[in-house]
């Protein structure tokens, strides 16, 4: 039986700051008995994701993955969150007792306690986290290190698709959709323990991994060649599969989640109930690994999505309404379904939003459904590369004229601001490509102050370090290093704000280069990162992920002390290109992408002469990616023809 630590935590909540953020009992949690099935047969989750409770509460992966395990009546699930540096301390300075584990927000059990601590990263900055959780749980850092009592430590979400930095401290590591593998992770686990633990914990990791669907790392040897780079990943016992298969979830309407969505005591980064219109993108933007390791595109049909926003605000309260996706705005049926909701909702407190727009995919008629309750927040789009060359490069094929007329349209409408996104440091960017975003600032601007006919127009600059990700054509790409970075990025800074005429009307937000080099080894990172991620959290590493936390230099001391002895630096795993014929860290997992056409892509990527546009093929032929036939799936998508009623006036 597992004991509550409350009492022991309470009397200190006094001394940390945002105490409510660890006192649990949120609307829509779920407390369940730590015995809730017959003796030996619960399984047990401690969910984590690896960051503060105000930005983890809202993910909507640990959120569904909750709800779905809870409602086995034999599986107890619980969520656990980073603590913040002032209750850490509390924590490991402890009471009488010794010092206070990590624990979980809804029943406050100490995490070691469960058979299963499961954590999703959709950053890589999240690790530095995850390894202080296992160490204040009291579970043992290293994989091998660990006993019969000790949880398996599984890692899920965007960053596990390249585990190999974390593989240490990993027993295990899912790529793809949880809905269905965790309920069939928790069979296995059922399983083993009726059975009375036979083989113990090996046993319990070989049986997870002769599926296919979940990869455990102990059990594939790496081999380095003298150069530095990998020479071959193969298993080491028999049975094991030399390459571990994404799980795609087919038929999201069948899987209407969440449907008692959480809602915080404290202040989180999302103050609404988010539904999810579709999953997956067949944009073929280079650089995004989100588009790349989510297809097939499946969308949800117009009455799931409008009884989950309805069952949403009921069971919630909340009065704002995300529809979210990779480009929401691409969904088959988004007209019909912002009309349709907006009829719904009309004269109520009830908004709708959708995230970044695509510049091609916006149209007025749906941003005045959005905003017909009165809520005029501003537009933001995602032009990505300030250059047409850039943006062919990137394959993201929208033209200047796109853009000044889309938000001519808006600015013409009521808008008066618009938030555009860029990259810097993409493959064969020059200084100036990053300066042609300041060209479109001031155009954007300009044409806004002549359709509008005011002068209060504004336009956001927001500016994102390009980071090389597994999975994508870019994942060869050599990255641009944090210098080049930041100066391209002073020169552009230094360019809007000479102009008097535009300068004030146009807000620059960036990062520096710093933490997108420390993104990118980790990233494209092998076993021997390892090292390196432990003594950054040795040295206090913590947060990662926020800069007032980030330090650069730690990072950078711990690369040379835990690299000095394997023959390769911290360039050798960013800045440097790769070839075709290298063994990559994670070619043995499978996300269904075809290698020969990433390669072939990323070839016209660079090629100045290609004038190759991969197009959506949700709506041309199939570019043989490899996806649909290599995982037994294909694209769904609508029209259903249906409408969306309204249940009654609200």
């Amino acid at each position: 039986m597992s004991k509550s630590l409350f009492a022991r935590l309470e009397p200190r909540l006094s001394s940390v700051s945002k105490p409510i953020q660890y006192v649990g009992g949120e609307l829509n949690s779920t407390v369940k008995d730590w015995d809730c099935a017959p003796e030996g047969e619960t399984v047990r989750w401690a969910l984590m994701y690896p960051d503060a409770y105000e930005v983890g509460l809202p993910n909507q992966g640990v959120q569904i993955l909750y709800e779905v395990l809870n409602e086995r009546d034999w599986v107890v699930a619980e969520r656990t969150y980073a603590v913040w540096p002032d209750m850490e301390q509390v924590m490991r300075e402890g009471d009488a007792d010794g010092p206070i584990p990590q624990f979980t927000v809804d029943a406050h059990r100490p995490v070691r306690d469960f058979d299963l601590f499961g954590l999703s990263f959709s950053t890589e900055l999240g690790y530095t986290n995850m390894l202080n959780a296992l160490d204040l749980a009291g579970i043992p850092l290293h994989a091998v290190d660990r006993g019969e009592d000790d949880p398996v430590v599984l890692a899920g979400g965007h960053a596990a698709f390249n585990p190999e930095p974390i593989a240490d401290f990993l027993d295990a590591a899912v790529l793809g959709d949880g809905e269905e593998v965790v309920l069939a992770i928790s069979e296995v686990v059922r399983e083993w323990k009726g059975e009375g633990r036979p083989g113990g914990r090996d046993e319990l990791l070989r049986r997870l991994a002769v599926s296919g669907g979940v990869y455990v790392p102990k059990f594939y040897d790496v081999g380095y060649a003298e150069d530095g780079s990998i020479e071959a990943v193969v298993p080491n016992r028999p049975g094991i599969p030399f390459r571990v298969r994404k799980h795609t979830l087919m038929d999201l309407d069948a899987w209407p989640y969440p449907a008692k969505p959480l809602v915080p005591l404290a202040e989180t980064v999302h103050e609404r109930f988010s539904v999810e219109i579709f999953r997956g993108c067949t944009r073929g933007c280079r650089f995004c690994q989100a588009g790349m390791i989510t297809r097939p595109v499946r969308e949800r049909s117009i009455e799931t999505i409008g009884d989950m926003v309805e069952n949403g605000i009921r069971k919630s309260g909340f009065e704002e309404v995300g529809l979210l996706s990779l480009s929401s705005a691409d969904h088959t049926e988004i007209g019909d379904v912002a009309k349709g909701l907006a009829d719904r909702y009309d004269g109520s407190n009830v908004s709708l939003s959708l995230p970044s727009t695509r510049v091609d995919a916006f149209n007025i008629t749906l941003a005045n459904e959005f905003s017909r309750n009165g809520r005029r927040s501003g537009l933001t789009f995602a032009p990505e590369g300030g250059s047409e060359r850039m943006r062919k490069v990137i394959n993201k094929m929208v033209t200047e004229e796109d853009l000044i007329r889309t938000v001519a349209t808006a600015y013409s409408h009521g808008w008066r601001q618009v938030k555009l996104y860029f990259m810097c440091g993409l493959p064969t960017e020059t200084d100036e490509d990053v300066l042609a975003i300041a060209d479109l600032a001031k155009k954007v601007i300009a044409k806004g102050r002549e359709v509008s006919g005011r002068n209060d127009i504004r336009c956001t600059v927001s500016i994102g370090g390009f980071v090389p990700k597994p999975h994508t054509p870019f994942q060869w790409a050599a990255q641009l290093d944090h210098e080049t970075t930041d100066e391209r990025l002073k020169k552009l800074r230094d360019t809007v704000r000479e102009d008097k005429r535009y300068g004030r009307a146009i807000g620059f937000r960036y990062h520096d280069g710093k933490p997108g080099i420390v993104e990118g080894l980790l990233s494209r990172g092998d076993r021997r990162v390892g090292a390196i991620v432990e003594q950054v959290w040795r040295d206090g590493g913590r947060f990662d992920g926020w800069s007032e936390h980030f330090s650069y230099d730690r990072w950078i001391e711990s690369a040379e002390k835990a690299l000095a002895p394997t023959g390769v630096d911290l360039d050798w795993f960013t800045t440097r290109e790769r070839e075709y014929d290298e063994v990559l860290p994670w070619d043995h997992l499978d996300s269904g992408l075809d290698k020969d056409w990433l390669w072939a892509d990323w070839e016209d990527a660079i090629d100045p002469d290609s004038d190759v546009e991969v197009e959506d093929c949700r709506w041309t032929p199939c570019y043989d990616c490899g996806v649909c036939p290599e995982m037994d799936t294909e694209i769904q998508i609508g029209p259903t023809g249906q409408k969306l009623l309204p249940l009654s006036v609200v």
